[in-house]
């Protein structure tokens, strides 16, 4: 006879984890807190889901232990992500490497998920959770809760803990899963907001709000650099957005937990440097000297953007441009190639994509994902101390990690 598993949490990396146990003859239960499995699946990729990427390296992962997600995501590429859900029935469509199902539906994700495991004999409890979990003799007690009220207990081999993080809580997360590893033993990093959008201190965001531009925004704690990307930026009523806002905010939210000083430094023109920069102004400023000021970077930057970069420049906007003094012009420099905005906060954990921190891999087998701590009892996901970077590298390591757990707690 198979193992008995609980799986804790019917996320991605839960419903990989409960298939990959399955497969291998194990009697499997998921416990979901929701009403349905897979909520979370149906938002990504702005409900497309992008559920790989073929572009794959350590960088795209970040953990404080920094080469333990690489030791799994090397093990399973994405080549092997797109082959085990073609053999589910999703047909893979490329975008520049960036993987969705052909149908371009993330329901069509879920819905071949939960036909595997209804084949496999996965037994699927909604609508309740696991409260507690305890060492017997023979292996492990599960102790669920239905509804908030009737208990369950459940003897089992293993428990896999697929509970998810403290992000977007309105898709039922609740960060539960950090409080049944602390009681195990395990270390939790702090958990902090990731792929979120910051907000900022300057008082002038109100009048940027629905600003779009491309740029390179860099990340500055205590006065050091530590991380920058490239791309749309939006400009909000709070502060800063877009994709590579997303990619460094778990930077700046490591920063700011750790009460240190964090700015970040905007380049509005990428593509030029300082000196090409200066040149491009000192152009204008000689072709069109009659031209006031609050006209000199139309047809550059969007209006709203061109009115605080002055403002902040200390121009007058009624100033011609032929009058600019050399000091000014430098200004216009600075700020458009190094805007600096003092980061107080990101979005709450309920906006956040994903979160960073989690069950420290320190004390996880990089081979099975079991607890090193605690014999039985397997991480995947989330909850775990390892997020990836936009693209879909989440789901990613969703896949990777809940198969690895699958297979260690069916083979142990």
């Amino acid at each position: 006879m198979g193992k008995q598993i609980v799986v804790a949490g019917g996320g991605a990396a839960g419903m990989m984890a409960a298939l990959s146990a399955a497969e291998e003859g194990a009697s499997v239960t998921i416990v979901e807190h929701n009403d349905r499995v897979g909520r979370k699946i149906l938002s990504t990729g702005n409900g497309r889901c992008n559920y790989t990427n073929l572009f794959q390296s350590p960088q795209c992962y970040r953990s404080d232990e920094n080469d333990f997600p690489w030791k799994i995501i090397s093990r399973f590429p994405a080549e092997w992500v797109i082959r085990k859900f073609e053999e589910m029935g999703v047909m893979p469509k490329d975008k520049n490497g960036y993987i969705y199902p052909f149908s371009e539906q993330a329901s069509a994700v879920l819905d071949v998920l939960r036909m595997e495991l209804d084949r496999c004999g996965v037994r699927i409890v909604t609508s309740a959770h696991v409260s507690d979990i305890l060492r017997t003799k023979k292996g492990w007690q599960v102790e669920i809760l239905h509804g908030g009220k009737k208990k369950e207990k459940m003897n089992c081999d293993s428990v896999i803990l697929a509970c998810g993080s403290r992000a977007a809580s309105k898709l039922g997360n609740d960060g539960s899963g950090y409080d049944l590893a602390k009681k195990l033993g395990h270390k939790i990093i702090p958990v902090v907001p990731a792929l979120v959008q910051l907000k900022c201190r300057e008082n002038f965001y109100p009048s940027l709000a629905g600003v779009r531009v491309n740029g390179k925004v860099s990340i500055w704690i205590d006065g050091k650099k530590h991380g920058e990307d490239t791309g749309e930026l939006q400009m909000n009523a709070y502060g800063i957005s877009g994709i590579p806002v997303f990619q460094i905010s778990r930077i700046a939210a490591k920063g700011l937990y750790r009460k240190q000083s964090v700015c970040a430094e905007v380049d509005f023109m990428p593509q030029l440097t300082d000196d090409a920069w200066r040149q491009m102004l000192e152009e204008r400023k000689r072709l069109h000297p009659e031209k006031e000021m609050s006209a000199f970077f139309t047809g550059v930057f969007h209006k709203k953007l061109s009115e605080v970069l002055l403002k902040i420049s200390g121009i007058p906007r009624m100033k011609k441009a032929g009058e600019l003094t050399e000091a000014e012009l430098e200004r216009l420099v600075k700020e458009g190639k190094h805007f600096r905005t003092d980061i107080i906060d990101t979005n709450p954990f309920e906006q956040a994509q994903i979160c960073a921190g989690g069950v420290s891999t320190a004390e996880l087998s990089a081979q099975t994902m079991e607890s090193r701590i605690a014999k039985g009892i397997y991480f995947a996901g989330e909850l775990v101390d390892v997020d990836g970077i936009c693209g879909g590298y989440n789901l990613h390591w969703a896949w990777a990690s809940g198969y690895l757990a699958g297979k260690g707690a069916a083979n142990a």
